[in-house]
């Protein structure tokens, strides 16, 4: 027996009135539509790297001292604060 390979989704058995699959990638990123944000208060940041490893986008960013993080990334679910050991991470309401 021989095997044939299928593609794994046959887009032409989808109906035109559903949802469009998406082709293209959205140049939208998680930090567009953020409500809270991340701010480090440094003199109380130990440099622990427990933001680092929580950080499900990896958005915390190191720098001489303390950890930041890159805002564009950032979609502002509060874990690295949440998980702060020092209590140096808050999260911020976003401004409008």
């Amino acid at each position: 027996m021989k095997l044939v390979a299928r593609p794994w989704f046959d887009a032409s058995a989808v109906a035109n009135d559903l949802a469009p699959i998406a082709t293209e990638p959205s140049p939208m990123l998680p930090g567009d539509w953020r409500s809270l944000r991340p701010v480090v208060e440094r003199g109380k940041c130990v440099k622990c790297a427990v933001c680092w490893l929580y950080c499900p986008v990896q958005c915390v960013v190191e720098k001489a001292r303390w950890f930041d993080f890159d805002l564009a990334t950032c979609k502002g679910c509060g874990i690295c604060a949440q998980e702060c050991p020092q209590r140096a991470i808050v999260m911020v309401e976003e401004a409008a």
